[in-house]
């Protein structure tokens, strides 16, 4: 039972998960990683996380989430190939816009994300991305409703020399970054 598509949850950690399938099926411990299933028995995703706390006293009974079969098939298959998943990496810490923010902060973009922090020395910085820059296109994929920048950014791999769009003091301006790669603690 697919209740939602598209989710986004934070890790508390500085990561989000995003583009998430909310699901009404039974996530019970010990069965992350097992296969969400439509009708026809096509696999359409794997069960990841379940939400028992909302932070707010509330318990959310029955409320999971599973990762698009699509994602975890591309990450599959680049550990198939080369034993490990190669994330890329930029060096930014960021906010997420979508039009209700953008209309409540006044921002020359609709969709894409706000850099609060670029990391000194890192690909970003080398590439001069500045705080308060709002990228709006990862290499040929604009961020949007249905592309996210995180999902964006995971169809290039290390060592990609791509181009990005940011709206920069309200103009649009091209840059190029080659990507780093992604260690354990970034």
């Amino acid at each position: 039972m697919v209740s939602a598509t598209g989710r986004s949850i934070d890790n508390g950690n500085g990561y989000t998960i995003e583009n998430l399938i909310q699901t009404d099926a039974a996530i019970n411990h010990g069965n992350s990683g097992g296969p969400l299933v439509n009708l026809a028995g096509e696999v359409i995703g794997i069960n990841t996380l379940i939400v028992r706390d909302t932070g707010s006293g509330d318990v959310a009974e029955g409320l999971g989430f599973a990762i698009p079969v699509n994602t975890a098939q591309a990450v599959a298959q680049q550990i198939i190939q080369q034993g490990y998943f190669a994330r890329p990496y930029m060096g930014i810490s960021f906010q997420p816009i979508n039009p209700d923010i953008a209309s409540r902060y006044n921002l020359p973009a609709q969709w894409g994300v706000y850099i609060t922090k670029v990391e000194p020395g890192s690909p970003a910085d080398q590439a001069g991305l500045k705080e308060n820059d709002i990228i709006t296109k990862v290499g040929d994929i604009t961020i949007d409703e249905t592309h996210s920048y995180v999902n964006s950014l995971f169809t290039y791999k290390p060592d990609d020399q791509i181009a990005m769009e940011v709206m920069r003091d309200g103009q649009a301006t091209q840059l190029q970054i080659t990507l780093g790669e992604a260690k354990h603690n970034q």
